[in-house]
């Protein structure tokens, strides 16, 4: 018998107040884990150890990494992402919910963002104030009026989920501009198959791999000369942006181009790969940079890492973007506020998938509330991302709470607040041994010109690998697990 659990069914750690994904109570496992649980509880602890050795060594063999950037250091640290092999399961009808719910929530936003570039039905009749719009950092004036090619402002989405105590699940926040982790959910998925063929195999679970050829059909889908072959390459930052190992392996699993600004050039309104023996003309751009930088002569002046020219041969409809300039409008912290509206205002329907509770501190009165209790409050700056300028209640000092009560009083309109929620956890190996963490969901969309977005099954299960830590982020010290979708 394992370290893991002395007798294979019992929890072998309590399960407090929080859901668990593994266990239904104290002494039961929920149906869908029973083979998982058996397979890992009858391995031994040294089995383990160097199932988790290897599953290392095949990781830094690959490059597969993440690079975190932390202020009290000078350089950023580039490490492997801390991958747990115990997978996270959702149930058929579990997952057929939460993908209804996407689909719904991804075709409202996509809705959302063309209506404010165009008619702006949505803020004269009321939903959304107009200042909403006009003052988000993110609204691309350059926007208004343009053809996106297929209408289709979101092509890759990452919709970020929790599941409370109560058992259901929330959209805690919708990523819209440059969503990261597919490589991470496709490349976890080989190392399951690899190091636990045995497990994989025998369990019923939804394929993810044709996902990339449906990445790659939405991306040729976009292409304003509609010719067989198109011309696609991926624009990255370089080699020193913490999702490079992304980059590289996306571009290289879709048989696109990687490349730099420096590699493309603009000429008569159109973009060009400048390659050995001339130029070749570039069809769709799968931009993995934000708006900012994307064209020096549209955005910032500065900026080294586009490509002069872009936006006029992107205007000339020459040249798709994916994802489309000025999408981050709707996924700034205090737009997600108005989704539940939008599903209503553009589709006629009620939401399936509820939002997490949410404070606009520009508002007096819910200000007041969060500021009398910011210890029991989750407050994040709107157009940050990453875990990055949050403040978590529960774990802030005195002085850090003091410290951002300053900052919202002084700008109210940057922070949003939601009260502290319960996420789920599953049961990670340290040691040898099942211990708790708590986990998110970032589920995967794909939009084409046909509009109809496919949610990649599964998604990425995101690990706070920190005990009791409620932050998942990858640029935050968060690890990942595979997640099986039962076919």
């Amino acid at each position: 018998m394992s370290k893991l659990d002395p007798q294979p069914g019992l929890s072998p750690y309590p399960l407090q107040h929080f859901y668990d994904e593994m266990y239904a109570d104290e002494r039961s496992i929920r149906s869908h884990y029973k083979h998982v649980n058996r397979m890992f509880t009858g391995m031994s602890s040294e089995e383990l150890q160097s199932k988790q050795n290897l599953m290392q060594r095949r990781m830094m063999e690959e490059g597969i990494t993440f690079t975190l950037y932390n202020p009290a250091q000078d350089q950023p640290m580039e490490r492997t992402i801390p991958f747990d092999m115990i997978p996270r399961i959702i149930p058929k009808g579990e997952w057929e919910r939460l993908e209804a719910g996407i689909v719904q929530r991804i075709t409202a936003l996509n809705l959302f963002i063309h209506d404010i570039y165009h008619e702006q039905y949505i803020v004269k009749d009321g939903i959304v104030p107009r200042r909403m719009i006009v003052s988000n950092c993110y609204f691309r004036p350059e926007m208004a009026g343009l053809r996106v090619p297929g209408g289709a402002y979101v092509t890759t989405s990452g919709i970020d989920l929790i599941r409370h105590h109560d058992g259901e699940y929330y959209v805690l926040e919708d990523n819209l501009r440059t969503p990261s982790g597919f490589s991470y959910l496709f490349k976890g998925r080989t190392l399951m198959n690899q190091l636990f063929p045995e497990l994989s195999f025998a369990s019923s679970i939804r394929d993810v791999d044709h996902s990339l050829n449906r990445f790659l059909s939405v991306l040729r889908s976009l292409s304003p000369s509609r010719i067989s072959d198109p011309v696609i390459a991926l624009l990255t930052p370089g080699e020193y942006n913490s999702a490079y190992y992304e980059h590289a392996f996306l571009a290289q699993q879709m048989g696109i181009h990687l490349v730099e600004g420096r590699d493309l050039v603009a000429k008569d309104h159109k973009i060009y790969l400048k390659e050995m023996n001339g130029l070749r003309r570039v069809d769709v751009l799968y931009r993995r940079l934000d708006d900012d930088f994307i064209d020096p002569l549209a955005f910032q002046p500065n900026s080294l890492l586009g490509v002069a020219g872009l936006m006029n041969a992107y205007r000339a409809g020459n040249i798709a973007i994916a994802n489309a300039p000025g999408t981050g409008v709707a996924d700034d912290k205090a737009m997600y506020v108005y989704v539940p509206d939008m599903i209503r205002y553009y589709l006629n329907e009620e939401p399936i998938l509820g939002n997490v509770p949410t404070y606009l501190l520009s508002r007096p009165e819910e200000r007041q509330h969060v500021l009398d209790h910011l210890q029991e409050m989750v407050v994040k700056e709107t157009s940050l991302s990453g875990g990055y300028g949050m403040l978590i209640g529960s774990e802030a000092s005195k002085e850090e709470q003091d410290s951002f009560r300053l900052k919202i009083l002084a700008e109210p309109e940057r922070y949003i607040a939601q009260p502290i929620m319960s996420l789920s956890r599953a049961p990670v190996l340290s040691g040898g041994a099942m211990t708790p963490r708590h986990i998110d969901l970032r589920a995967f969309v794909l939009m084409g010109a046909d509009r109809k977005p496919h949610v990649i099954p599964g998604g990425l299960t995101r690990v706070a690998m920190r005990e009791g830590s409620l932050v998942v982020n990858s640029s935050q010290g968060g690890g990942v697990k595979d997640t099986w979708v039962m076919a």
